[in-house]
């Protein structure tokens, strides 16, 4: 299904089903845990107005985004669900995002001071949670400063500090080392809560990642914040085995497609697209796929190797990735103008992953999925 508002021959299908499939495996995994479906930077590629409707009519329970614009955009676009800033802001931005009624996070005491004034000066109440710094060392309150903290955000009547959190660093990590400082964490985190007096404890408690969600049982309490698992991916393998003895998986969401859009015969020694870098051993047939560096096709990908699908089968960039346009080697293969692509996703048994992509760009797949051009229109199938 191609976006009808598209010129140009080359789109993302984000699936609804999968989508859907991907929050009720993670709420079987979280059982009374609620799910925060984190939608910042697009959607993690996807579209975020598509993703945050999509997610909450498949049951998660909230949003979280990491920019005021990215919460104000799920507003205007007429989502009501609750929706967590992940960051501390400006002090300047504080009261567009207490207006457009988003959840506000504190990392510091000068970020509480800063809320107290901004939240006096609306007026009303809104709801705030308190982020602390348990090992990751990007922003947070250190944990011998969260009382202090509290108590100014207590001394406003127009806060209602309803949660408290922290951030895993290196959940995902399978060795001996990182497995013991995710139990630092969640160990520092606890000696956090245990010093707050009971009247003055936050409601709703959250500490789990999608590595923490699947790899660490104990960091499920009221909330997870979920992104790239919701997306259809894992942060690394060993964190499937939660979904295994539930008898449930994840799918990839977004499929990237083009079509042919020119087609060409080329004789030995030929060196197809800029810089010249290799040449052809054979005749061959080189076709022209609408979709580049400016839409997120890395072009280091032509050097690692990199293969698109067509017709069910795999075939080898034929030189460099341009900013508009790839190259595609089908050899004597019978390809038309018009045929399907498949840049990232399945095509008859051949899949193309996210997690490939990576491995070619030396990076990780979160890279890769934000990474996808705003120019690519995102649509919305199954």
């Amino acid at each position: 299904m191609k976006s009808a508002s598209s010129r140009r021959p080359a789109w993302a299908e984000i699936s609804a089903s999968a989508l859907a499939q991907n929050v009720a495996a993670l709420k079987s995994v979280l059982g009374a845990t609620k799910l925060c479906g984190v939608v910042k930077a697009n959607g993690y590629g996807h579209g975020i107005q598509l993703v945050a409707r999509t997610v909450l009519q498949a049951g998660a329970d909230s949003l979280a985004v990491a920019t005021v614009d990215e919460g104000i955009e799920l507003r205007d676009a007429g989502v009501s669900a609750p929706v967590l800033l992940l960051v501390e802001i400006p002090s300047a931005t504080l009261g567009d995002a207490l207006a457009g009624s988003l959840t506000v996070t504190v990392g510091s005491i000068e970020g509480a001071h800063a809320l107290v004034e901004a939240a006096r000066g609306l007026g009303g109440v809104h709801p705030v949670h308190v982020k602390v710094d348990t090992g990751m060392r990007r922003m947070g309150v250190d944990p011998a400063s969260v009382n202090d903290v509290l108590d100014v955000l207590a001394g406003s009547g127009h806060l209602d500090v309803e949660g408290i959190y922290t951030h895993f660093s290196v959940a995902d990590g399978s060795s001996g080392d990182d497995r013991g400082f995710t139990r630092h964490q969640i160990e520092a985190f606890d000696a956090v809560l245990a010093a707050i007096t009971p009247e003055r404890r936050p409601r709703i408690v959250h500490l789990a990642n999608s590595a923490g969600a699947l790899g660490y049982e104990q960091s499920r309490r009221d909330l997870a914040r979920v992104g790239l698992a919701m997306y259809g991916y894992l942060p690394q393998a060993w964190l499937a085995e939660a979904l295994e003895v539930r008898n449930v998986t994840l799918a990839p969401v977004m499929t990237l497609r083009a079509k042919v859009v020119a087609r060409r015969r080329a004789a030995p020694g030929e060196r197809p697209s800029y810089g010249r870098r290799r040449a052809l051993a054979r005749d061959s047939t080189i076709v022209t796929v609408p979709f580049g560096y400016a839409d997120g096709f890395p072009r280091r990908f032509f050097d690692a190797g990199a293969e698109v699908l067509i017709n069910g089968r795999r075939y080898p960039l034929a030189g460099n990735v341009t900013m508009d346009q790839l190259v595609v080697d089908v050899g004597d293969d019978e390809v038309a103008i018009g045929d399907d692509v498949v840049l990232l996703g399945r095509q008859g048994d051949e899949q193309i992953s996210a997690d490939e992509w990576a491995q070619h760009g030396e990076t990780i797949t979160w890279e890769i999925l934000c990474g996808i051009g705003v120019r690519v229109p995102r649509v919305l199938v199954d």
